[in-house]
């Protein structure tokens, strides 16, 4: 693995109380997820990994389309949320909904200066609403998101000499999560900010 380049370094600390939709799946410890650019787009079954090799969560098929949805499942299976395209948006937004169409969250694409997308969704352990912004170049591999006028929670960066993947088009991105913060939900929105690259 080459050297890669890397956001703003905030230090990651651990999130109390902790933020995401399924406890079961906060973060431990701190967690690095690798995730291939465009792999979102091919409509292939892929796993998002953390750098061990262990399974996040799992996405089965179907390229994105306006009528497609994408299963995300965890480790064991288990269905969590499907993705798909909010039809008619102002701008590019993806929701993801439970097994009975009821929203959990949604990712939407910002232009201009300041968050370039954000995630809102209700936050299991506070039951309160929560959203979360990605500041800085996702698609150049140097960003945080953060709680809006809050912390870091992860920070993605890429790798910058493998030759290979530049010259194949498809980079891998490094997400580093903080303890505290929902792996499951990290990966999604890390899948969404893919695929919105192809709307730029």
């Amino acid at each position: 693995m080459g050297a890669f380049t890397a956001s703003a370094q905030a230090p990651l600390h651990p999130i109390n109380p902790p933020i995401g939709i399924f406890p079961y799946l906060y973060s431990r410890e701190p967690t690095a997820l690798k995730i291939k650019e465009k792999i979102s787009w091919s409509g292939d079954d892929f796993a998002v990994k953390d750098l061990a090799g262990w399974v996040v969560v799992r996405c089965e098929g179907q390229a994105f389309s306006y009528r497609d949805r994408k299963i995300i499942r965890d480790s064991s299976g288990k269905f969590l949320f499907c993705l798909r395209n909010k039809i008619m948006a102002f701008f590019k937004t993806f929701i993801a909904e439970d097994e009975h169409g009821q929203e959990l969250f949604r990712v939407e694409k910002h232009f201009g200066f300041g968050a370039k997308a954000t995630a809102t969704f209700h936050d299991a352990a506070t039951n309160a609403p929560m959203a979360l912004s990605l500041r800085g170049d996702f698609w150049g591999g140097s960003a945080d998101i953060r709680v809006v006028n809050g912390p870091v929670v992860a920070q993605i960066s890429r790798d910058v000499l493998n030759a290979r993947e530049i010259f194949a088009g498809q980079q891998t991105y490094y997400v580093a999560v903080a303890p505290g913060v929902d792996l499951a939900l990290m990966a999604a929105m890390c899948i969404c900010l893919d695929e919105m690259k192809n709307e730029r």
